[in-house]
């Protein structure tokens, strides 16, 4: 059976090289040579019993025990082709036979007789070019390069559900075969084919997603069958460096290759809104590494990066480069308030100045009277608006904590604000993200999953067509799909694989560009501070949070983690004995005063004010838990307040019940 399926791969190959015309030039006759060369064996094999019939003659000619052997041989030869030929189609085994037995019985009667003996020569003249006729007809039966007709020799195809399915010329390149296909009409579809192509990889002894097919949209039984037979991605690229250094952040990021040795490239504008998945060791860091990368050597973006899971623990080199970085869930929960913020302002200011989307003019000053805010006709020299990218790593912490549609804002208004959505997780289910965010997310950066994460990575078309990341799990990291405007469909079922990135470089990067990046334009930050108040206008931009060192890593010695008020403490005195009153209930005593109504108003807008210097711009009742009991009121007076304050504008309502925006009360610009 083995060595049947490596015949059955040997000969669809072949007939496919058979068909290829001669692509290096070298004019007319070697042309027609390369073309012929398919149909010589046939007359070849004619020649050269002719040739050994006039040489046996001359051996063995009246010779009795030649004529036996002759003759026995004749009958092996014969039988035997019939036998060898069980595991091939019905047709070909009976042609292969019979001229296998034409042949050997002509041999036999020139070398016994002469070739030139009675009509042995006749037969040979008449015989021999249509034995050699009917192999050439069947080769041109088999591979019909105008896709017409009927295939002769299902062969291969029949096995595995494609009988009457036919084959055109085929394009051999290095590593690839594209053959176009047309399935029999009235009787399968594109669909028909698709759903064979793990049989079609499995007859042909080659990975999973190494058969893949482009389908003709305008026709619903044609198509292209692709097949790679040797994974060409098992090694290791390293991150080449920069593509484009100090260019815009609308040329593609180039990010890692294809199996045919082609770039891999992601265009954030065009591509609008990434979601990047892939299981625990798939190399979804590595992709993190290669797009931060690329992205910080451009000149007319910012970054705000929530990363309050790992807190820096994979992408910390890139905290100093980014505007604004998000390592508590409070702040990624600000973060995100911002982002909704900033879509409108943003929108405003480009539709301003003319602009229906951003592009990279809109990151100059604006010195073109065509794209001026003024009303004369004159250039306004407003400073430009840099791109914007939001990354949220490890997302389902965030929608978790917050709820599965958190993202969908922005994912369905940031379109024409200059605004990318980066989503990052290892499982984009259902149970994790609303379908509207979902639906949202145009395009997708796949590595490694489980079978059944497939389907809410990749869109099913892509599926379809032999897309499978389920059989890489994580097992080959950095193997992945991109599904994204600005690459041509048929990339979207080509693996590829990520470069292979280290921190060293994003250092480097973060260190060397930093005079190549644009500052936050006033627009997005003025829209950022009048929601995240403090929590943006005095944000740090942190070095590597991983070098500094951590309080419970600091000696004891020096105090640290001691409260002030407990310094005087000698931590090895003995307890002191037991003191009157110490028997005394703590509670169901006088619980002390409770202030009237008044105010307690007062004590709230306090507590605002507070949460406001701390950084808290997104509250809610639980966060007042410590506060109603130090002033003794309820929750439920809590709850209505929050509504009062709202109606009083100090508050907003989020997207989240129970979730309320503290807007500043002096925000700065």
């Amino acid at each position: 059976m083995v060595k049947h399926r490596d015949n059955e791969q040997h000969d669809l190959l072949q007939l496919m090289e058979a068909q290829r015309g001669n692509a290096d030039g070298g004019g007319i006759g070697a042309y027609l040579l390369h073309r012929a060369k398919p149909h010589l064996p046939p007359w070849l094999g004619v020649g050269g019993v002719g040739l050994a019939g006039v040489l046996g003659h001359l051996r063995w000619a009246e010779s009795t025990p030649a004529a036996v052997g002759l003759t026995l041989t004749s009958v092996a030869v014969s039988g035997g082709a019939y036998l060898i030929g069980k595991t091939t189609s019905k047709q070909r085994r009976l042609h292969t036979a019979l001229t296998t037995g034409l042949g050997s019985a002509w041999l036999t009667a020139a070398c016994l007789a002469g070739p030139t003996a009675g009509p042995l020569d006749d037969l040979y003249l008449m015989g021999g070019p249509a034995v050699a006729l009917s192999w050439n007809v069947r080769v041109l039966m088999r591979h019909n390069p105008d896709g017409s007709g009927e295939n002769s020799d299902a062969g291969l195809l029949e096995k595995v559900g494609l009988a009457r399915t036919q084959l055109g010329a085929a394009k051999v390149e290095p590593n690839r075969v594209t053959v176009p296909y047309a399935a029999p009409a009235g009787e399968a579809t594109n669909e028909d084919v698709a759903k064979a192509l793990p049989k079609l990889a499995g007859a042909l002894d080659v990975p999973p997603n190494a058969v893949r097919q482009r389908r003709d949209p305008d026709s619903a039984r044609r198509g292209e069958l692709v097949i790679v037979p040797t994974d060409m991605l098992k090694q290791v690229t390293w991150f080449p460096g920069p593509s484009a250094p100090g260019g815009s952040i609308a040329d593609p990021l180039v990010i890692g290759v294809y199996d045919d040795g082609s770039p891999l490239m992601l265009t954030l504008p065009q591509a609008i809104h990434l979601l990047i998945m892939g299981v625990t060791g798939a190399g979804k860091t590595e992709g993190a590494l290669d797009i931060l990368t690329e992205v910080l050597t451009r000149s007319d973006v910012a970054v705000w990066l929530s990363d309050h899971v790992k807190k820096g623990q994979d992408l910390g080199e890139v905290f100093p480069a980014c505007d604004w970085v998000a390592t508590t869930p409070q702040d990624t929960e600000i973060m995100i308030e911002a982002v909704k913020a900033a879509i409108p302002a943003r929108t405003e200011w480009l539709g301003a100045h003319s602009y229906r989307s951003w592009c990279p003019e809109a990151a100059e000053v604006q010195n073109d009277p065509a794209h001026s805010c003024r009303n004369d006709g004159t250039a306004c020299g407003c400073v430009g608006m840099a791109y914007l990218v939001t990354w949220f790593e490890e997302a389902a912490n965030t929608l978790a904590r917050l709820d599965d549609d958190v993202f969908t804002t922005i994912a369905q208004e940031a379109r024409s604000a200059g605004i990318s959505l980066i989503i990052s997780m290892q499982r984009a289910s259902g149970y994790q993200i609303s379908t509207d965010t979902r639906a949202s997310l145009p395009s997708s950066l796949c590595f490694g999953v489980d079978d059944k994460d497939a389907g809410f990575a990749l869109p099913g078309e892509v599926l379809e067509a032999g897309a499978n990341p389920g059989a890489w799990k994580n097992r080959k990291p950095g193997y992945c799909y991109l599904v994204a405007a600005g690459i041509e469909e048929e990339l979207y079922a080509n693996p590829a694989r990520t470069f292979r990135n280290d921190p060293v470089t994003l250092e480097w990067v973060t260190r060397e560009f930093a005079g190549h990046r644009m500052p936050l334009d006033t627009v997005t930050a003025g829209a950022a501070a009048s929601v995240a108040g403090r929590a943006y206008t005095d944000r740090t931009r942190p070095e590597n949070p991983l070098d500094v060192p951590q309080e419970d890593d600091m000696d004891d010695e020096q105090g640290a983690g001691v409260d002030p008020e407990d310094e005087h403490i000698d931590p090895e005195a003995e307890l002191p004995d037991n003191q009157p009153g110490d028997d005394q209930p703590l509670f169901g005593q006088e619980k002390g005063h409770k202030p009237d109504p008044e105010e307690a108003r007062r004590l709230f807008a306090d507590a605002l004010a507070q949460f406001e210097a701390e950084g808290r711009m997104v509250v809610g009742p639980k966060d007042f838990t410590d506060w109603c009991d130090a002033h003794h009121l309820s929750r439920s007076w809590v709850s209505l307040r929050l509504k009062d304050a709202a109606l009083d504008g100090r508050l907003e309502a989020t997207n989240q019940t129970g979730r309320w925006r503290i807007v500043p009360a002096l925000a700065a610009a």
